[in-house]
């Protein structure tokens, strides 16, 4: 009887996909991470002959599309745009009804984003050991603004702060780019963002960019050094968009949309789309999928406390 029951369950798996495929995007249209999820679906709907149809289900911080993904049959049909927001960040600061260690399945990371540290012209600071010496000697008299609280710009400026040794005050915005027009007209010295955040505005004599967070260099901006390079060792901090699904998909279909995305960051055409967002394509797998979630939850869960901003 179980044979007879598994052997329909292999055919389904070989046979897939037979029809459109759902990529659940838990933010609204527009902005890096729904770019990058288009993206990704364009690219699977040429490879895999079928459809990948983008849904967006913004709300409750990503809750909302987080756990509509969760919930869904594990069959391949269902997926969820992922991100180092809604699969690390949001259960640690939010009570959610599903657990995405428990409920979702990694499958690729698309794109890596490190986050870049810019300060106002107006601070007068060319380095990172030259912004150390400047707000040093003003502890907790500066600020620095985020595209939110609770948010990547916000938990990850209060930990870089914490290990640079400095105290500042934090001045939330509603986006990044908010928070960067304040910052390019001097009214907040400080910011630590998404590159694309800043990427119209590189040759501004408004800006200066001290540091990546990345652990090299990144793409777009090489001439930039990392908070590393600059007499912090180990300091690692980004975010990435991927792919996800419901916890129980056959690892068949895991490992093909996997291996699809691996493909895409070999084409230069993908490579070049995920560069003009600012991203960096990456398309590593399952395993190491796992294992960037695995090492970021305690950086966050620190990052989290050292904020002070409280779970609901």
């Amino acid at each position: 009887m179980c044979l007879a029951l598994a052997a329909p369950a292999a055919r389904a798996q070989d046979s897939w996909p037979t029809r459109p495929i759902r990529l659940i995007i838990p933010f609204g249209p527009g902005g890096i991470s729904d770019s990058v999820a288009r993206l990704a679906a364009e690219w699977l709907g040429r490879h895999l002959g079928q459809p990948v149809i983008p849904d967006n289900r913004p709300g409750g911080n990503g809750a909302i599309g987080l756990e509509a993904a969760a919930r869904s049959p594990a069959d391949g049909y269902t997926l969820l745009a992922a991100s180092a927001s809604h699969v690390v960040v949001l259960p640690l600061m939010q009570n959610l009804s599903v657990d995405p260690a428990r409920d979702l399945m990694p499958i690729s990371i698309t794109a890596t984003n490190p986050l870049v540290l810019v300060t106002s012209a107006a601070l007068n600071t060319g380095s990172l050991p030259e912004f150390v010496q400047v707000v040093g000697r003003q502890p907790g008299k500066l600020d620095y603004a985020s595209g939110g609280t609770g948010g990547l710009s916000h938990l990850g400026m209060g930990f870089l702060l914490h290990r640079l040794g400095l105290s500042m005050e934090h001045v939330p915005y509603r986006s990044g780019p908010l928070a960067v027009q304040d910052l390019l007209a001097g009214r907040v010295p400080v910011y630590l963002g998404n590159y694309i955040d800043i990427a119209g505005l590189l040759q501004s004599d408004g800006l200066r960019v001290l540091a990546v967070t990345s652990p090299q260099r990144s793409i777009a901006l090489p001439a930039v050094p990392t908070v590393a390079e600059q007499g912090y060792p180990g300091f690692e901090l980004g975010t990435w968009n991927g792919l996800a699904a419901p916890a129980g998909l056959p690892p068949a279909i895991r490992d093909r949309i996997a291996a699809s995305m691996a493909r895409a960051c070999e084409d230069e055409g993908f490579r070049s789309a995920i560069l003009r967002l600012g991203a960096e394509p990456s398309c590593v797998g399952s395993a190491e999928m796992a294992a960037t979630i695995a090492r970021m939850t305690p950086v966050m869960r620190e990052a989290i406390a050292l904020s002070g901003t409280r779970v609901e």
